[in-house]
């Protein structure tokens, strides 16, 4: 079972910029979508952002244009790049494999915005 890890979660005042990472123990290249969902307190867990094993991505109206996900497959990892974050971004962001054979979760990382 691939294990996933991610890191980079902190406080963060509005307008600041995080990167998240999510480091893979495995290769990357055979998950067809590799993603970033967040929950908050209170929250469903929602879709932030997905990348395809292709390099194709989509991501949720409320982070589009502010969010940027990629992947380097060489070092079996997804990063989330955050700009002008807003408080309602404060979650616990996770990251997701997905294959048509199996699927897999990290544990975490808490993402707070405030001032």
């Amino acid at each position: 079972q691939v294990q996933l890890v991610e890191s980079g979660g902190a406080l963060v005042q509005p307008g600041g910029s995080l990167r998240l990472s999510c480091a893979a123990s495995e290769s990357i290249v055979s998950f067809d979508v590799m993603g970033w969902y967040r929950q908050a307190p209170g929250k469903q867990r929602e879709l932030v952002a997905i990348i395809s094993s292709g390099g194709g991505t989509d991501y949720a109206d409320s982070v589009k244009g502010r969010f940027t996900i990629s992947r380097d497959n060489a070092k079996n990892t997804v990063y989330l790049q955050m700009n002008s974050l807003k408080p309602e971004d404060t979650a616990v962001y996770y990251c997701n494999a997905l294959s048509h054979l199996r699927a897999a979760w990290g544990r975490g990382t808490q993402v707070t915005v405030s001032s």
